[in-house]
């Protein structure tokens, strides 16, 4: 259980902002969209912050439901509250800045551009494409293999 810091501006703009029930839906939505399952998955938004509960098969379920209610413009902070079945080391978080590539990203993590496949692997299905990362975007670095 822990606070995640996002940030507010950046992101999928999917939170109307003057409705709670709706924002949540919204959120809701977005991770159901995304395909990562969740038991019990409720989303409750409170302002710019996102409160999240469940309970999650693994770790990287846990950190990819928390990264797709994270990363939408208007969310700040996710509560997590998800529990996990399987436990597992955590990821690494990263906040993307102007000039970031995910070759620059795993050179720094792992001391190897060429393992950047790991990192998008790691951020599907919120990724679509190695090359279309933002400033602001937080990304999961998982532990070396």
């Amino acid at each position: 259980m822990g606070l995640f810091d996002f940030v507010k501006e950046a992101g999928e703009r999917i939170l109307s902002g003057s409705n709670a029930a709706a924002d949540s839906e919204a959120v809701n939505k977005r991770v159901s969209d995304l395909g990562i399952s969740l038991e019990g998955l409720k989303v409750e938004v409170d302002g710019d912050k996102a409160v999240v509960s469940g309970k999650a098969a693994n770790q990287a379920d846990r950190e990819k439901v928390i990264l797709a209610a994270g990363n939408n413009e208007g969310i700040a902070q996710v509560e997590d509250h998800i529990e996990v079945a399987e436990a597992a080391p955590e990821s690494q978080y990263y906040r993307v800045v102007s000039g970031d590539s995910l070759s620059k990203i795993a050179k720094e993590f792992y001391g190897d551009p060429m393992k950047y496949p790991v990192i998008f692997e790691a951020n599907q299905p919120m990724l679509k494409d190695p090359n279309e990362i933002y400033p602001g975007q937080v990304l999961r670095i998982p532990p070396q293999a």
